[in-house]
């Protein structure tokens, strides 16, 4: 089953990064564009956890936190522009678990999300890893093996291996590889991707059972043979 997250926040841009980094990682995301709405959301349903921010709507963060505090231990992460120590400190004393300054890094957000997580949710496992014949690669440690030999890899490389053979036989196209793996601020060139891949192939090769493929025009898939 699923981890649930509550998004707290009432920019849409970062509402959508959030949502997309998240369910790359297998959460179920919700989304609240202010607090009022966000609070809401929280006593109609039950959350592993909520990202909130301070500055919104109709209510604060502050004052959303205080009413959730009041009942739940639900593990909170503060999202804000605000990085004085006096944010900080009186986020602490709401009962906030973690604290992060806009801007931030998406994968930082997720890794710190994880670690809330695991200090608070008997039910988180923290180990991603898929596993295809004679290749292993894990996501929690950056490690990629191959007939059971550690391949030295590059994070992004091993990012991009990882989406794509964690959905195995769907098709993405560098966009939507660009945006999930890179981040919706990327102004570099799409073709990023195709270098990537390319490295990628070199080192790992094919498999009778499985292949880093091509669709032309589109984009790429790690394409798994099933035996039917």
């Amino acid at each position: 089953m699923k981890l649930k997250i509550l998004v707290i926040e009432d920019d849409p841009f970062i509402s959508e990064i959030i949502q997309l980094y998240l369910e790359k990682h297998e959460f179920e995301v919700t989304i609240a564009s202010d607090g009022e709405f966000g609070l809401d959301s929280f006593y109609n349903d039950t959350y592993d956890l909520v990202i909130l921010d301070i500055m919104m709507p109709k209510m604060d963060g502050w004052e959303v936190c205080k009413r959730i505090r009041i009942d739940f231990e639900t593990p909170i992460i503060m999202l804000t522009a605000k990085g004085e120590t006096y944010d900080k400190v009186k986020g602490f004393d709401l009962g906030v678990d973690d604290y992060m300054v806009k801007p931030f890094e998406p994968e930082e957000l997720v890794a710190r999300i994880k670690a809330v997580l695991k200090r608070t949710s008997s039910g988180f496992s923290a180990k991603e890893c898929v596993t295809y014949p004679s290749l292993t690669v894990n996501l929690t440690e950056y490690r990629v093996y191959l007939n059971g030999q550690e391949i030295d890899m590059p994070l992004k490389e091993i990012s991009l291996l990882y989406y794509l053979a964690s959905h195995p036989n769907r098709v993405f196209t560098r966009q939507q590889l660009i945006d999930v793996l890179w981040g919706f601020e990327f102004d570099g060139d799409p073709r990023t991707v195709d270098v990537h891949i390319k490295r990628v192939r070199e080192k790992i090769k094919d498999n009778p059972s499985w292949t880093l493929k091509t669709i032309r025009g589109v984009g790429y898939k790690f394409e798994v043979v099933t035996n039917e």
